[in-house]
């Protein structure tokens, strides 16, 4: 028989280690690909710029991805965001290390981002709207993604959600597959369109 102390230890412990192989549990995360990217030079945005939004969501889906301890609805968000972040800048140094540690099942840390998720989805709307004055296929693509990211992130913002389910109505939702399965250059006009709306 068990002493009693032995028992009351037990039974204390054993949410710790419940709780801890949760954490380091193996979890299904199938890498993006992102082929030769989404986006060429005919981007609107500079370089530098790109690697800062990419930087801002990587570090954002990193974050949801620790704090929802890898549930299948956060690893779907951080695939998206990742592919994205890589698609702005093939070799962002967030982007790549987040996609290293959840293929092996490791559960990144909390760290403190640039911006909270409201301030960063006022930000991505925003942006969608320069780039969609700047006009071509490229800009009206990647304005399409960050209204909808925006909106996913922060519902509370009326505009952005407003836009992103206008974007609905008129069979312009964001072809995620695109995104994070691609196997070809920046979209030609016209190019790219497919199941789960158009990319």
């Amino acid at each position: 028989m068990i002493p009693r102390w032995q028992a009351v230890l037990v039974a204390l412990l054993l949410p710790f280690s419940v709780s801890g192989q949760e954490a380091g549990g193996k979890f299904d995360w199938k890498e993006p690909k992102v082929g030769a990217g989404l986006f060429s030079d005919e981007l609107g945005m500079l370089d530098r710029e790109r690697e800062e939004y990419a930087n801002s969501l990587a570090g954002y889906a990193s974050n949801r991805v620790a704090e929802a301890k890898a549930s299948p609805a956060s690893l779907t968000d951080a695939r998206r965001l990742v592919a994205l972040s890589l698609h702005l800048s093939p070799r962002n140094r967030k982007a790549l290390v987040l996609n290293f540690q959840l293929s092996r099942g490791v559960l990144p840390e909390v760290l403190p981002g640039d911006y909270k998720p409201d301030v960063l989805a006022r930000l991505l709307f925003t942006r969608s709207e320069l780039l969609k004055k700047q006009g071509g296929a490229e800009n009206t693509l990647l304005a399409r993604i960050f209204i909808e990211i925006s909106a996913e992130m922060d519902p509370k913002n009326d505009d952005a959600v407003y836009a992103a389910e206008v974007q609905r109505l008129d069979g312009a939702n964001v072809n995620w597959n695109a995104v994070t399965d691609s196997k070809s250059a920046a979209p030609k006009k016209g190019a790219g369109e497919g199941e789960g709306g158009v990319p």
